[in-house]
Formats: structure tokens, sequence, C-alpha cells
């Protein structure tokens, strides 16, 4: 199963829409994860008639109407693990026990918010990604995403994609 994962998109605010790149893994995805701040439920629109299948959740920067059809927390089990998506895990520092110890049934935790990549494993064996952010790198030297392939119980082919200003 072939996953791409995004977050911070802040469509129309930071982009008009998502880079042409992201939108080829779109199409080329089983599932694609959204960690949260869409800021136009537009997006929200155009993603669940373009995805195979949808796994996402709001985040702080999105209203009334995204959090009225998003979760907080969005769960799914995608090719033998478990997947958590959320938004925000608070400061980097200690995150991999903290999440560990928040979401123990949780075999991968998906999130965004600070708009900087992060692949880690804490001691526990739950795997933390961050795929950043496709349209504001703010800090980073890129705008980035994820992708990754997953079956038979195992996480496979994580690969975080630069992406550059004309992407």
């Amino acid at each position: 199963m072939r996953l791409l994962l995004i977050a911070d998109t802040h469509v129309p605010k930071r982009a008009r829409d998502l880079p042409e790149r992201v939108w080829e893994a779109v199409s080329k995805a089983d599932v694609v994860v959204h960690a949260g701040d869409w800021v136009d439920v537009s997006l929200l629109d155009t993603l669940e008639a373009r995805a195979k299948r949808l796994v996402a959740c709001w985040g702080n920067n999105d209203d009334a109407e995204l959090r009225r059809r998003l979760p907080e927390r969005a769960d799914a089990h995608l090719g033998g693990l478990r997947f958590t998506v959320v938004h925000e895990t608070g400061a980097a520092t200690g995150r991999e026990a903290r999440m560990a110890k928040q979401y123990p049934y949780t075999d991968v935790l998906v999130f965004g918010h600070s708009h900087i990549p992060w692949d880690t494993t804490a001691k526990t064996g739950l795997r933390l990604l961050n795929p950043g952010s496709p349209t504001d790198r703010r800090r980073q030297p890129f705008c980035t995403y994820m992708t990754a392939t997953v079956g038979n119980g195992a996480l496979s082919d994580v690969v975080l994609h630069p992406l550059d200003r004309h992407a």
C-alpha cells in the first residue's frame, strides 16, 4: 500500500494550491494522510474527490467547518499497522517518550504543526513521522512531503521529498 504523508498545507494562505508534484503523488497513493492545518475547506473537498482514501485531522489554524468535518485525532489500520494522525505533539525534546506513553496502541504516529520534517522511533517501537510542509518551508531549506509503503505489518521505503520553489 502506497502512502502520501502531508501536513501544514495552509492553502490558499501560503500557496494557491498544492505543488503539481504533490498532486501527482496523490494520484499514485493508495492512502493520503494529512496531519492538519488545511486552512480552507476547498482543499479538503478536492483531496476527498481525488484521493483513493484520505486519513486526516484538523490543525490549530483550521476553522469550525474543517473541525466539524475532521477529527482532532484520526486512527486507521493500514497494511497491518495502527496509524494515528494528529496535528500537534508539543516540544521536540522528549517527544518520543511522551508520544509513546500517550499513544501506547499506535505503531505509526503522523503529525504536523512545526513544518519541520521528523522521522524517529521511540524505545517502544512507535515510529514518529512529520512530513514537513509542501507549501511553507519556514526555516527549512525546502518545502517537503513524505511517501512510504506499508504492508504485512511493516512500514518501509519512507522517503522525504524536497520541493524546489517551482515544483
